[in-house]
């Protein structure tokens, strides 16, 4: 479980540390900041279509030899970050990162709820997804400081050897999972007729799309609204990446124990405390104490990964990596309402409001998930008896 999240401790680190280098980036590759975005955009592209399309095709793979073949390529593309000469060179590199980034997650969610009994799957998924939720305590601030003393690519050298430690670890450590029987490219890809996967996986874009309207305007809003120096927001950050910890820990708990309502309890957790953002953003002890408590909703994404793994059928492994996807479009839909919002007057603290409203829209979308899923479960129990 150990080596698992590690993975996802240097993964996320790789991903959320190039918003705090990104400076930097633009002056080595001769770019302006608003074009050295385009490295966040080209990661985030590598997410979205490396983790169908890597799935698909690893169907069949046993787990571990997988997990291994992905860690090799996060490797190859951090260290060809490292080593980029120009913008064009640096923005393939970024690409090539993002690309194992949805099928570590989703293959390793797979491993790790393989390793413990069925009642304890959601908290299995969760101990993966801790390694994402400790980047932005450890990992960030950690290549953030790499990357200020000995340049930004010393930052995302550490992260590729980071993944090579990791890999080398998962041999040693981690046990063979054989991929379910049956299944091949296409079945993986027939699992995309199913109403509940697309459900679900609307749930992940719009409903955790508020977490990174905040997020992404996050340091303009403290210095601005809440008045902190530039140098306490690390502090404040980290006060946030501890509450996704909690919360990772607790979202696995309870979606082992009722997996629908924990989902529909989450959305609600951070559809009020992103709102209430907007009210405490103000004042410094209030508005640390609110971070805190959007951080916990982050238990929203294991109990979303096992949802996912429920209704994936024989596309276990495309669904698992899907969910990422989600994610990431749920960052570039959450970024962009965000910027609207503050583009037109309505202050940084407004993030906190549209990201209320996106936690209430995911709710929305979670209704017919959960009418589904209970007619589901009731067609199986029928069955049984």
């Amino acid at each position: 479980m150990l080596t698992l999240g590690m993975g996802g401790l240097f993964i996320g680190t790789g991903e959320f540390a190039s918003m705090s280098l990104l400076p930097d980036m633009a002056q080595s590759s001769g770019v302006s900041i608003p074009v050295a975005g385009s490295y966040i955009s080209a990661y985030a592209l590598g997410v979205v279509f490396g983790a169908p399309l890597i799935a698909a095709l690893g169907a069949r793979c046993e787990r571990k030899t997988l997990l291994l073949m992905l860690l090799a390529l996060a490797t190859l593309g951090y260290l060809a970050s490292a080593f980029a000469w120009d913008h064009l060179s640096l923005l393939m590199a970024r690409f090539v990162s993002g690309l194992p980034h949805g099928a570590y997650y989703g293959v390793a969610a797979l491993v790790a709820s393989a390793m413990v009994s069925a009642q304890r799957r959601a908290q299995a998924i969760g101990y993966v997804m801790l390694g994402l939720a400790a980047a932005n305590v450890i990992g960030v601030p950690a290549a953030t400081w790499l990357g200020q003393t000995w340049g930004w690519r010393s930052a995302f050298g550490c992260v590729g050897l980071g993944c090579a430690l990791t890999a080398t670890m998962l041999m040693l450590f981690v046990p063979r999972v054989a991929a379910e029987a049956g299944v091949s490219a296409l079945t993986e890809l027939a699992g995309l007729k199913s109403l509940q996967l697309w459900l679900t996986l609307g749930v992940a874009s719009i409903g955790f799309g508020g977490m990174f309207a905040v997020y992404s305007y996050i340091t303009p809003t403290l210095t601005e609204v809440t008045g902190l120096a530039l140098s306490s927001v690390p502090m404040a950050l980290a006060t946030w990446g501890m509450g996704m910890i909690v919360g990772n820990l607790v979202g696995g708990w309870l979606a082992d124990r009722a997996l629908i309502p924990a989902i529909f309890s989450m959305l609600v957790w951070n559809m009020v405390f992103l709102a209430l953002f907007s009210v405490t953003a103000s004042s410094t002890y209030w508005a640390l104490v609110t971070l805190f408590l959007i951080g916990n909703g982050f238990a929203l994404v294991p109990a979303l990964q096992a949802h996912l793994m429920q209704v994936g059928g024989k596309a276990q492994t495309l669904a698992a990596a899907l969910n990422h996807s989600a994610f990431n479009v749920s960052n570039a839909i959450g970024a962009s309402l965000g910027g609207l919002a503050i583009a037109q007057g309505l202050g940084w603290a407004s993030t906190g409001w549209v990201g209320g409203a996106l936690a209430f829209a995911g709710l929305l979308v979670m209704v017919p998930a959960g009418i589904l899923a209970s007619r589901h479960s009731h067609m199986r129990t029928q069955e049984d008896a």
